[in-house]
């Protein structure tokens, strides 16, 4: 799954294709579970759960080991990303879940657009926005670059949430590649 890391001008060329997604009814496009650190797992359907977020996901036992507390941390149950964004940044759908998020969307996730506390009906679930930041990661660097990292942790790429959002479930359900992310 190599490809050639952008540079930061080819990432800034593609701000105009991610600034056409779609403020509501975005089409999602991947889902994507982490069973274990470093592996990925596609999926056509997946359930959240109030609990475990994407179930068979690794999020729970991960904030376990993270937190000095070592209780879970719901305000990043579950992480969406802009679904042109990743076009971009990944070079192809194939590496889309190198990035480390759960849901890929056709949805503009600025904060102008899906302020913390907007919620999310996808599928038969229903997410809420939280206000904690979703910043990239070294392996995000491994993968995509530094030039990549940079760009999505710049004024205008928070501005557009390019890294994505944290969310936590407030409803579980049944969420199917080809759901409508609907505002409520």
């Amino acid at each position: 799954m190599e490809a050639r890391q952008l540079t930061t001008d080819e990432l800034k060329a593609g701000l105009e294709e991610i600034r056409q997604s779609r403020r509501d009814g975005g089409v999602l496009r991947l889902i994507v579970r982490r069973p274990t650190k470093g592996e990925r797992e596609v999926l056509e359907e997946g359930r959240l759960d109030l609990v475990v977020g994407l179930v068979g996901d690794n999020w729970l036992a991960r904030s376990e080991q993270a937190t000095p507390k070592r209780t879970p941390n719901p305000e990043t149950q579950l992480t969406l990303m802009n679904a042109r964004a990743a076009q971009l940044i990944a070079g192809s759908r194939e590496r889309w879940p190198l990035a480390g998020d759960q849901l890929y969307v056709d949805l503009d996730l600025s904060p102008s657009n899906l302020p913390p506390g907007t919620r999310l009906a996808i599928g038969s679930a229903l997410v809420e926005v939280t206000a904690e930041p979703h910043n990239g990661c070294k392996q995000f660097v491994g993968h995509f670059g530094m030039d990549a990292m940079l760009f999505v942790n710049s004024p205008e790429g928070k501005a557009l949430s390019l890294r994505g959002i944290n969310t936590r479930v407030v409803q579980a359900g049944v969420i199917r590649v080809g759901d409508v992310a609907t505002k409520r």
